[in-house]
């Protein structure tokens, strides 16, 4: 993802409970990350599994992006 499309995306992403002061832990990777991976999947048309290992766990981003 370029510097630009993570300029128009991240203010459309939830801003994680502990930056809030609400509580939690930050997590283990960040916003922009998981998105990368999200679009490595579905530009790829790989299954969750086949995720390389360079990008973060497939359940956690399955997880990130799961309702």
């Amino acid at each position: 993802m370029t510097d630009a499309e993570w300029t128009a995306v991240r203010p459309l992403l939830p801003v994680p409970a502990w930056l809030q002061g609400r509580g939690g832990q930050p997590e283990g990777y960040c916003h922009r990350q998981m998105l990368d991976a999200i679009r490595y999947l579905v530009a790829g048309g790989i299954s969750w599994r086949a995720m390389p290992a360079d990008f973060p766990g497939w359940g956690r981003v399955y997880a990130f992006c799961a309702p």
